[in-house]
């Protein structure tokens, strides 16, 4: 089975929500895929406090919802976008799922980073489930499957795991931990990280790029460097993540002992 992933990485507009729906439509206009990823939170918010984030913040019936869904449905794709959801009184750090039959699932970030702690809601979960192609967030880097308690949690049916990500971390750091948690569950991965730099009074934080797309065997399909602004793609085949099996007499999920692990 061909399936053509993509991950976008680009340069959000600060604070400017027409200009990036603008330019994230176009983006997703030129995108070939089956499943295009995008950066968590394009338009990122770096607060001391949440009149930003309020502002710009959308229920799921807003026009970035809106407008990945519609991109879903003409273009028979999936796109797995970040941000910021509204709901009620709260906000989330939220990745929406817009799928081809336009079915609309949500995943609320449950590890905060820095200022996102006392700005955003804590809230793990996806409701109605992700299907085979799971998401997780930056801040959930070691927690890849969504449970929120562990690297293999979810594992045993995920072939593709999603990561729309806004990383501070030089790519020394993580793209090795995302190459390790593909072959330790043998997994796709695609981790859609944004650039620039933003500062709000005296917070200044840099986004380094250099998103990847990661093989079931940890090896890099493709990848792109800080400066590269659009799509990085390829074809894979995520039945081959259904085989588990590490030798003739290992199989890397049924030999897991959980027991000895968990309280």
């Amino acid at each position: 089975m061909e399936y053509r992933v993509a991950a976008l990485q680009y340069l959000p507009a600060f604070l400017d929500k027409d200009v990036n729906l603008e330019r994230l439509g176009e983006w997703l206009g030129a995108a070939d895929a089956d499943l295009a990823v995008l950066p968590s939170l394009p338009r990122r918010i770096l607060v001391r406090d949440c009149r930003p984030t309020r502002r710009l913040s959308e229920t799921t019936a807003g026009r970035s919802c809106t407008l990945f869904r519609d991109v879903a449905v003409t273009k028979r794709m999936t796109v797995v976008a970040g941000f910021a959801e509204r709901d009620g009184d709260r906000i989330y750090n939220s990745a929406a799922i817009a799928a081809a039959d336009g079915s609309l699932r949500i995943y609320r970030k449950s590890h905060l980073f820095a200022e996102e702690k006392p700005v955003h809601a804590r809230r793990y979960g996806l409701p109605g489930g992700a299907g085979r192609r799971r998401a997780t967030r930056n801040d959930d880097l070691l927690r890849l499957a969504l449970s929120g308690k562990r690297a293999d949690a979810g594992a045993e049916s995920a072939q593709v795991i999603v990561h729309p990500s806004a990383l501070v971390a030089p790519p020394r750091m993580w793209q090795p931990v995302m190459r390790a948690r593909s072959f330790e569950n043998k997994v796709f991965t695609l981790t859609a990280n944004r650039i620039g730099s933003e500062r709000h009074g005296d917070a200044l934080l840099t986004f380094h790029g250099c998103s990847q797309i990661t093989g079931i065997n940890g090896a890099v399909l493709v990848e792109c460097d800080e400066q590269f602004e659009g799509w990085i793609a390829t074809v894979i085949d995520p039945s081959r993540a259904d085989d588990k099996r590490f030798s003739p007499y290992n199989d890397i999920v049924a030999d897991r002992r959980p027991e000895l692990y968990e309280r």
